[in-house]
């Protein structure tokens, strides 16, 4: 009996990317050896909260990404590790985004784009993900009653919702009560006893984001 191939861990490579307010940080991890066809950018939480493109669950986002054969884009959002500038209230990390984004295009031309985020960083990425073409959305674990989430439209892409229903500081039910507002409404998985940074659990993040988007 045949088995499925092994993921072979990706090239890694430290970049530096023109933004907005100067300099960004960011780490692309590229598990592709012909033509990239899609890639994904990955948005980190709160930087006033200790939110890094090194976050556990922007981690496992990313890797899991990378095991269906995307190359993968993290970065520190203004203001963050080696990234120039200060925080921008939202407006200035979804700009920040939007420029990692346009780099990514010249870097893969005519790849398609996926973009994903936790907590803050789904805010950031659903905001993003309405100025440019995106053919698919993953937000985990979205802060609806600390951001205007209700002010925004629906993305034009098949649209993955992660939430936790033990999550300390995303309610759940907020969560699902904002989805039920939108058309087309996005696909929401909740996971039973998961809270906010998934301790223990990141496996059936994995798990989750693998099923819902495998299909491409």
């Amino acid at each position: 009996m045949s088995s499925a191939p092994r993921f072979r861990p990706p090239s890694v490579q430290r970049v530096t990317i023109a933004g907005p307010a100067g300099s960004l940080e960011g780490l692309v991890e590229d598990p592709s050896s012909g033509r990239v066809e899609r890639f994904a950018v990955v948005c980190h939480p709160h930087p006033q909260f200790g939110g890094t493109m090194d976050n556990k669950v922007v981690h496992t986002l990313a890797r899991t990404l990378q095991e269906l054969g995307l190359p993968t884009v993290r970065f520190n959002f203004r203001g963050v590790g080696r990234s120039a500038g200060e925080f921008g209230d939202g407006d200035g990390e979804t700009d920040d985004t939007l420029a990692v984004i346009d780099w990514g295009l010249a870097r893969w031309p005519g790849a398609q784009l996926w973009l994903a985020g936790f907590s803050f960083g789904s805010y950031v990425a659903l905001r993003a993900s309405l100025q440019r073409a995106t053919a698919r959305l993953i937000t985990v674990a979205p802060p609806v009653q600390r951001f205007n989430f209700a002010s925004l439209g629906v993305p034009r892409c098949p649209w993955l919702v992660v939430q936790g229903d033990a999550d300390e500081l995303v309610d759940y039910r907020t969560v699902l009560d904002w989805t039920r507002t939108l058309h087309p409404p996005p696909t929401v998985e909740l996971l039973s006893g998961v809270e906010h940074f998934f301790h223990g659990r990141l496996h059936e993040l994995k798990e989750v984001v693998r099923g819902a988007v495998a299909g491409g």
